[in-house]
C-alpha cells in the first residue's frame, strides 16, 4: 500500500509539473523524446535492414556449399591473396557431375553460370538482365515457385534446348503479361521459348531476387556466355543428418583428387558458404548499432539534464510540502522514491512520445517506399527501459538531497 501511495503521488506531482509548467516541462522532455527518437529509429532500420539482407542470404541456404575459383572471405591470416585465386582453374560442368557420381553425404549437386544479357521480344527489350544457365538439381538447392508453367526436365537440358523461366519483373517488363507461356524471346540473338514465370520473391537488396532475372538450362546457357567471365560454380547441398563441415571435409577430398594436388599442394578451389557472409554482417550492424548509440546519446545526455533541473526546481518548490510530510512521519525514504519516481515518470513520457514518433515513421517508410520496416518489441522495450534508467540518474541527486532535508528548516522557507 505504501509503495502504491508512492506510485500515486509522485504520478499526481509529475503530471503536475506537466501541466503547470508547460513550457519548461515540454522543452526538458524534448532533450529525451529526441534522445530515444535517434537511438530507436537506427535500431529499428538497422534490425529491419538486417532481417532483409539474412532472408535474403538464407534463400541461398545454410546447409549450402559453394565450389568456385574466389573464395567470399580472406584467408585465416586476414590477406585476400587475389594473386593466388587468379592462376586458378575455372570449376568445371563435368568436375559437378563427377562429385554427385562420388559424394555420399550431398542430397544435391548442382552447376550454374551466370551473365548479364539484353532480352528481346518484338519490339520490346530488357538490358542487363542476369541469365543464370543451371542444371537439372538446382531445382533442389534453390527454393522457388511457378506462377505459370513448369521446369526444365533432365532430358531437355541435356539436350540444350532453347527454353527459358522469366522472373516476375522481367516478364511484366518484356511482354507486358504473366501468362507468357509459349512465346518465343531472344537473348543475345538467340531464340528461347518461355515455358514458365516465377512467382514474385520481392525486392531483394542483395540481388539473390528472381524477379529480375531468367533460368535456361545450363548446355543452352554455353551458347549465350563465356565460359572464364560467367562466374561458374558447383552448389552442393547436405543431407539433413550431415553437417556442412563434414560435407566440406568430403568435397575437399573429392575435387583434391580430381584435380590429382599432391598432399603438401594448397587447394586450387574454394569452398564458399552463408556463414561466411553473415559473420561479416554481424560486424557490420554492431558498428552500426554503436553508431546509433553514439547519436542518440547525446540527445539523451542533454534530455537527462533537463529532467535532473525540472527536478531541483520541483524540489524547491515543494520545500515546505517536504517539511510538512516530515513532521507528520514520513521518512526519508519515502521522499526519496516519491521523488525519484516522479523522475522516472517524466523520463518515461519523454520515451513514450519518442517511441510514437519512430511508430509514425515507420508506418510513413512502410506506406511510402518499398521497404519493409517494423518498431519491434525488443526496440519498445529499450526504449522505455533507457527512459526509466535516464530517470533513474536524473533524479537520484535531486531525490537525495529532498529527503536529505531539516523538516524545521524545509517548513519555514
Amino acid at each position: 500500500m505504501i509503495l502504491l501511495r508512492i506510485f500515486l503521488e509522485s504520478f499526481r506531482f509529475a503530471w503536475h509539473a506537466i501541466v503547470s509548467n508547460k513550457l519548461r516541462t515540454f522543452l526538458s522532455l524534448l532533450g529525451v523524446t529526441i534522445g530515444i527518437l535517434a537511438v530507436i529509429t537506427v535500431f529499428t532500420i538497422v534490425d529491419s535492414l538486417e532481417k532483409n539482407v539474412r532472408d535474403s542470404i538464407n534463400k541461398l541456404g545454410s546447409d549450402v556449399i559453394y565450389i568456385q575459383k574466389w573464395p567470399w572471405g580472406a584467408s585465416d591470416d586476414g590477406e585476400y591473396k587475389w594473386w593466388d585465386f587468379m592462376s586458378r582453374p575455372e570449376v568445371e560442368i563435368g568436375e559437378m557431375k563427377k562429385l554427385a557420381a562420388k559424394s555420399k553425404k550431398a542430397e544435391a549437386i548442382a552447376f550454374m553460370i551466370s551473365a548479364n544479357r539484353t532480352l528481346k521480344y518484338l519490339n520490346n527489350s530488357v538490358e542487363g538482365v542476369r541469365v543464370m544457365a543451371v542444371s537439372y538439381d538446382w531445382k533442389s538447392i534453390r527454393s522457388f515457385d511457378l506462377a505459370y508453367g513448369r521446369y526444365f526436365t533432365e532430358q531437355e537440358i541435356d539436350g540444350a534446348k532453347n527454353y527459358v523461366i522469366l522472373g516476375h519483373t522481367i516478364a511484366l517488363s518484356l511482354l507486358n503479361n504473366l501468362d507468357n507461356v509459349g512465346e518465343v524471346i531472344k537473348i543475345k540473338g538467340e531464340k528461347a521459348t518461355v515455358i514458365g514465370v516465377f512467382f514474385k520473391e520481392g525486392e531483394d537488396i542483395t540481388g539473390n531476387s528472381l524477379d529480375d532475372a531468367v533460368v535456361v538450362p545450363v548446355t543452352f546457357g554455353y551458347k549465350l556466355m563465356n565460359k572464364r567471365s560467367s562466374n561458374p560454380t558447383i552448389i552442393a547441398k547436405a543431407k539433413t543428418d550431415v553437417s556442412n563441415e563434414e560435407l566440406r571435409y568430403e568435397l575437399t577430398g573429392v575435387m583434391r583428387s580430381l584435380r590429382r594436388l599432391k598432399p603438401k599442394m594448397s587447394d586450387n578451389f574454394a569452398m564458399n558458404e552463408i556463414s561466411l557472409i553473415s559473420s561479416q554482417l554481424d560486424s557490420v550492424f554492431s558498428v552500426i548499432g554503436l553508431a546509433g548509440w553514439i547519436i542518440g546519446g547525446f540527445s539523451i545526455l542533454v534530455g537527462g539534464f533537463g529532467i535532473a533541473n525540472i527536478m531541483f526546481v520541483s524540489v524547491k518548490e515543494r520545500t515546505k510540502q517536504i517539511g510538512i510530510q516530515k513532521s507528520l512521519g514520513a521518512k526519508n525514504s519515502f521522499i526519496l522514491y516519491q521523488f525519484l519516481f516522479e523522475s522516472i515518470f517524466l523520463c518515461l513520457i519523454g520515451g513514450i512520445l519518442g517511441l510514437t514518433l519512430v511508430f509514425l515513421l515507420t508506418q510513413f517508410v512502410s506506406n511510402f517506399f518499398d521497404f519493409s520496416i517494423d518498431l519491434t518489441l525488443e526496440n519498445i522495450a529499450l526504449g522505455l527501459s533507457v527512459s526509466a534508467i535516464i530517470g533513474i540518474i536524473s533524479g537520484i541527486v535531486p531525490a537525495l538531497s529532498a529527503s536529505k532535508l531539516d523538516p524545521v528548516e524545509a517548513i519555514r522557507r
